[in-house]
């Protein structure tokens, strides 16, 4: 924990990584926000589902777009228009309901598509803001983990402004996303950010074959979130405990927490390219116990089991995007993590629900194993792709943030 202390105090650290965790609340509270308000309005459970399913896909699909203009841009325009964009979605699905469909489809597309990618912008100022590569390494560590609170606080503070109204739960998610990108704007290390210059072309990050290899392999590890968000849930219903739902996902939360502050907490030996497949090993068997299905305090262990190696696998794949990210991609390139995970949880639903009908709430559970299995395979079939080369690897500015000339202090 004394690295963790250490690492707060460093200038700007609590404060980028506290407003960006608030300015991120509102994905954990976007799609169930949306499902409760379809519902309050008469919209029956497809159209709510459809709805958030809307939501999350076009949040994985703007994350890109937004991380290659705040590569070129810098970030405060950036994430202060869209912050309010996105805001501006829920207000209008507030005061619209359900009625007329297109609009209200229109409202959620952009609530999702212009989300602030606050995740990404954190990932490319820690390299420029703190000290040394350990410092950084601490920090993915220490995001990847903390935001397994979003997805825990999220829904809680969703359902509370619920009993005010619907609208209210809207209203509010919009508004912490601003709160939360003004407090990371409002910094000199984001004021003085900017991308380096960039290779014209139109793949971006995407022409590093290593960074290929960790969109795929993320993108499979998330397919296995998909598939366990949804499988609780028809475990819950198995056991007539509708509370065992959310409590499998806070032990998950809690497995992922304690995985990513275990390894963010020292250094470990071998170079990161080397420890993904083991680390991608480690989530896969996680997941594989879960297919059984058993008794509630078995399932428990086991879901905290399947929690500790998520975060460690992606504080691992952070480090790797700062070496493979072509020079000048760097925000975009993590913004393709956030959304690979992204659509790969969207269609982990849909498994998940496939498995469901096919073999009851094992054969929805059976979705995660697989997702993880694929997600290894990836990595140790293109593993020699994400080893970084002189070719690949992007010059990272040590300590200080890069500073505009014409940048007002």
């Amino acid at each position: 924990m004394r690295a963790y202390v250490a690492f707060l105090r460093l200038p700007y650290a609590g404060r980028l990584l506290g407003g960006t965790l608030l300015g991120r609340l509102p994905n954990g509270m976007g799609a169930l926000a949306i499902v409760l308000h379809v519902r309050d309005q008469g919209g029956g459970y497809p159209l709510a589902g459809a709805l958030a399913a809307v939501y999350g896909l076009a949040t994985a699909a703007g994350q890109p777009v937004l991380g290659r203009v705040m590569d070129r841009l810098g970030q405060p325009r950036v994430l202060t228009a869209s912050a309010w964009a996105a805001a501006a979605g829920f207000v209008l699905l507030a005061v619209l309901g359900t009625d007329p469909l297109p609009l209200t489809v229109a409202a959620v597309v952009l609530a999702g598509f212009a989300t602030p990618p606050l995740e990404a912008g954190l990932r490319a100022l820690w390299p420029v803001v703190l000290p040394g590569p350990a410092h950084v390494r601490a920090a993915y560590a220490l995001d990847a983990a903390s935001q397994e609170i979003l997805f825990t606080v999220g829904p809680l503070v969703v359902v509370a402004a619920a009993t005010l109204s619907t609208e209210t739960a809207l209203w509010l998610t919009g508004a912490l996303g601003i709160a939360g990108t003004v407090v990371v704007t409002s910094s000199r290390p984001s004021r003085e950010w900017r991308g380096e210059p960039r290779a014209a072309d139109w793949a971006g990050p995407l022409r590093s074959p290593g960074m290929r290899t960790l969109v795929a392999a993320l993108a499979c590890a998330g397919i296995a979130l998909g598939v366990y968000s949804v499988a609780v849930v028809a475990y819950a219903e198995r056991l007539g405990s509708e509370a065992a739902s959310g409590l499998l996902l806070a032990v998950m939360s809690g497995g992922a927490l304690t995985g990513g502050l275990v390894y963010g907490a020292r250094p470990w030996p071998g170079e990161d390219h080397r420890r993904l497949p083991y680390l991608l090993g480690g989530l896969a068997l996680g997941y594989l116990p879960l297919a059984l299905a058993p008794a509630l305090p078995i399932m428990l262990v086991l879901a905290f089991l399947s929690g500790v190696f998520l975060a460690p696998v992606l504080a691992c794949s952070f480090t790797l995007v700062d070496r493979l990210a072509p020079r000048g991609t760097v925000t975009e390139a993590f913004a393709w993590i956030v959304a690979a995970i992204g659509a790969g949880a969207a269609l982990g639903s849909a498994v998940a629900g496939l498995g469901q009908d096919l073999a009851g709430v094992p054969g929805a559970f059976a979705g995660a194993g697989a997702g993880g299995i694929l997600a290894l395979a990836v990595c140790l079939l293109a593993r020699h792709t994400i080893r970084p080369t002189k070719a690949d690897v992007t010059i990272l500015p040590m300590p200080g943030p890069q500073v505009g000339a014409d940048e007002t202090r």
